[in-house]
């Protein structure tokens, strides 16, 4: 308990009773959006868990491109000062879209959105931004895609292709990996909507168990 009050004291924390709060940060797009609520609720007691918003509205964060773009904004959300960061880029990356345009097809001929080449490149800069905060990084790997996506087309073999670039970054940079991949594709039936690749709300909150499992690893909470 004396150990406790001094480590109070020196945060500045008023209530030496506790500690302040773990600082976590939640990037990536739709899928992430529907776990973070049930993350947020499960951490609630031991962290604080922030996501980009726009206009009061959760922010999805897309593909590697806008990653590229926006890191820095979103990694000053709230002061920064991150103790975790669980973060996911590949979904919107590896889908097709107009070469002129840039928006959703259903041609399966029209080109990714960041082909793998342009997908490893830009997640290195997206990581490299991350490591610069000192925050504990889990890498979350792209869920899978069920035949039958029409628009935007999705190959259900690219998931695999992109993790495993995703993969490779993260072990150079001693990033721990969170394979939501290989946990969901055993139960889709249960968790995931038929010929799309979003989950239903209790999906959501499965996935989100795996999301809190990692990060209190990382954070060091039993």
């Amino acid at each position: 308990m004396k150990t406790v009050l001094i480590l109070a004291a020196l945060l500045g924390v008023q209530d030496t009773g506790a500690l302040p709060k773990k600082r976590v940060l939640i990037l990536g797009d739709s899928i992430s959006m529907g776990y973070t609520p049930f993350v947020r609720e499960a951490l609630r007691e031991t962290a604080v868990v922030v996501r980009p918003t726009l206009g009061g509205k959760d922010e999805n964060c897309e593909g590697t491109a806008k990653g590229t773009k926006e890191i820095e904004r979103w990694l000053a959300l709230e002061g920064g000062k991150w103790d975790a960061i669980h973060f996911n880029f590949g979904l919107h990356d590896l889908k097709r879209v107009d070469a002129k345009t840039g928006k959703n097809s259903a041609r399966p001929e029209d080109p990714r959105q960041s082909e793998p080449e342009a997908y490893g490149k830009n997640l290195r800069e997206i990581v490299a931004a991350l490591k610069k905060t000192g925050a504990k990084l889990v890498f979350a790997c792209t869920t899978p895609v069920p035949a039958g996506c029409a628009n935007p087309v999705r190959d259900p073999e690219d998931p695999p292709r992109y993790n495993a670039i995703a993969r490779k970054i993260a072990e150079e940079n001693g990033i721990a990996v969170n394979d939501l991949h290989a946990f969901a594709l055993p139960r889709l039936r249960e968790i995931q909507l038929p010929k799309n690749v979003h989950f239903t709300k209790e999906g959501s909150q499965v996935l989100a168990g795996e999301v809190v499992r990692h990060l209190r690893e990382a954070l060091g909470l039993k």
